[in-house]
């Protein structure tokens, strides 16, 4: 008679390993980038909500600062100032102004640096509000 063999040795079984070191580089990967999502950031309003109240409300003072070039900024439409003579510039114009609203805008070609870099003086010249314009 046949007899069939109850003990085989070819178990099959999944192997554990590789879904376990991707499950673990997933883990370290969240960690992180987590705090980078909570670094401290830029507040952007949106104007949509506050066009109704723009229009009641008078007309505002406001100094406007246009970064033409990496060395060269027009304050007001008006002056053209080296930028390194800005804060000079802006410190008594500001201290002028009764609500010291900066509006600034950027030309294409000048670098990111030297727009953070007018962003910051003019903060630190005393501006309360910074809005930027785009084109």
């Amino acid at each position: 008679m046949f007899q069939k063999s109850l003990n085989t040795s070819n178990e099959v079984g999944i192997n554990m390993t590789p879904l376990i070191d991707v499950s673990l580089v997933l883990v370290v990967i969240l960690l992180l980038a987590a705090p980078l999502a909570f670094e401290a950031s830029i507040g952007v309003q949106q104007s949509g909500a506050r066009s109704k109240q723009a229009k009641q409300e008078e007309k505002r003072e406001f100094i406007e600062l246009s970064v033409v070039s990496n060395d060269s900024v027009r304050v007001n439409r008006r002056m053209m100032v080296a930028r390194n003579e800005l804060t000079a510039t802006l410190q008594p114009i500001l201290a002028r102004s009764a609500e010291r609203q900066v509006l600034l805008s950027c030309a294409d070609d000048v670098a990111h640096g030297t727009f953070v870099d007018v962003l910051d003086v003019a903060k630190c010249a005393g501006a309360s509000e910074i809005a930027v314009i785009g084109r």
